[in-house]
């Protein structure tokens, strides 16, 4: 399957590009094809399990932090769905009806097969642990410049910090 990413106008725009040029790479490699081993028993209408639990992975990627946001940020992206090689995405209630009827079994299979994903495309197996992997965490609060790496607004419960003596200003 070839994909091409441009700027067009017409009904092949989306505003997950990269995530469409991702749905290529995943397919290539079948990324997702240990989702296949987790045997959910439910009514096929438009979508099998698989696809179903796809679309709950394609929505993470994308930004969904709850199922309920599907319908507003991935319902309307018909182009990248086709990317994707589904017709269309599920409404939020039919993924939410299939995690729903997740049995034990099936967790434990869903756990297993994203092991499965993690271990073959992980990056932190392949680090070498005879050193340290360096983790930077600030969660004080303390303000930052405008020219900070990375440096966004941001809210900590209306609790101001204030400096620290030996804080480097």
């Amino acid at each position: 399957m070839s994909i091409e990413l441009g700027l067009c106008s017409g009904s092949l725009n989306t505003k997950y590009a990269p995530l469409a040029a991702l749905a290529v790479r995943f397919q290539q490699q079948q990324r997702l094809s240990p989702l296949e081993q987790v045997g959910v028993e439910m009514k096929e209408v438009d979508f099998s399990a698989v696809d179903k639990l796809t679309q709950v992975v394609i929505s993470i990627l994308a930004g969904c932090e709850y199922i309920s946001e599907v319908n507003s940020k991935l319902k309307c992206e018909q182009a990248l769905a086709q990317a994707w090689q589904l017709k269309r995405f599920s409404e939020q209630s039919t993924l939410a009806r299939t995690l729903d009827a997740l049995s034990l079994m099936n967790l434990t299979q869903l756990e297993r097969a994203v092991r499965q994903i993690w271990h073959q495309h992980s990056r932190t197996l392949l680090h070498d642990w005879r050193g340290f992997l360096q983790l930077d965490l600030d969660l004080s609060g303390l303000p930052c410049g405008n020219q900070a790496q990375g440096a966004e607004k941001g809210y900590f419960s209306g609790k101001k910090m204030p400096p620290v003596a030996n804080w480097r200003g």
